[in-house]
């Protein structure tokens, strides 16, 4: 009996471990080598897909649209967060009746199930990067549940001493308990901090200037454009490897 019991508990933990295992690793995304699909009004690039520690499904794609063109929120995102980065030129963002224009850097975040649209409002395409993820777990409630959009202009700066940062949010989404948004500049030569961990997952994604980012024991070069996925508890640093400042994204989530 006890056997048969120890047998059953070892299968649930192996079972339970396979559901939740992490598929993606710490890894660099170069924008330059993503393949592109063409289809009609825009153009789209996949970055990465796969689970991880605290999400049962991260997808990340970078769109350009045409001038004048547009697209719909995706019929997944009843059961997904959705957060849109404009990496370049002018979205024109509608959710309701309200009705937003953004540039570069600015940021939109649309809450499960609030629909959407984004629109190109320039004359030149404007590309953006749009990060689906749902949580493992029961969906949040409360003051997670509101889609917010927020201008680059609008945001604050604040001295680091290497340079500066410029903070978006932190909150509770519908999908975890927490999700943290900033930017960190950093003059030519400096270094964000010593290599660290945490158990929230952290994507890297960078805004201008040249980089040379640390996950375990590897090193990778970044420029504008790039994007480099942290795994739960990989040490990891970033480095102004430049001549000029350098600016990037930071965020990262937890659901425990």
């Amino acid at each position: 009996m006890k056997c048969s019991l120890l047998l059953m508990a070892l299968v649930f933990a192996l079972y339970t471990n396979a559901q939740y295992a992490d598929s993606l690793l710490s890894k660099p995304y170069y924008f330059k080598q993503l393949k592109t699909i063409e289809s009609g009004n825009y153009v789209v690039r996949q970055v990465l897909k796969g689970k991880t520690l605290a999400l049962s499904d991260l997808e990340i794609k970078a769109y350009t649209l045409s001038p004048g063109k547009g697209l719909r929120s995706p019929d997944r995102h009843a059961a997904s967060d959705v957060l849109v980065i404009i990496k370049e030129g002018e979205l024109v963002v509608k959710t309701g009746n309200k009705e937003r224009k953004l540039g570069a850097g600015s940021i939109a975040f649309f809450m499960a199930g609030d629909e959407y649209t984004l629109s190109n409002a320039g004359t030149n395409p404007a590309t953006y990067y749009q990060l689906d993820y749902t949580g493992r777990g029961t969906r949040q409630t409360g003051k997670a549940d509101s889609t917010f959009a927020l201008d680059w202009n609008s945001l604050k700066t604040s001295g680091t001493g290497k340079g500066y940062r410029r903070d978006f949010f932190n909150r509770a989404t519908s999908q975890v308990k927490q999700f943290e948004m900033h930017t960190t500049a950093l003059n030519a030569g400096e270094a964000s901090h010593a290599a660290h961990t945490h158990i929230q997952e952290e994507i890297i994604l960078v805004l201008r200037g040249h980089v040379e980012m640390q996950m375990g024991d590897n090193f990778h070069e970044g420029d504008a454009g790039d994007l480099f996925f942290v795994t739960s508890n990989v040490p990891h640093a970033l480095k102004n490897t430049g001549k000029e400042q350098c600016e990037y994204f930071a965020f990262q989530w937890r659901n425990q």
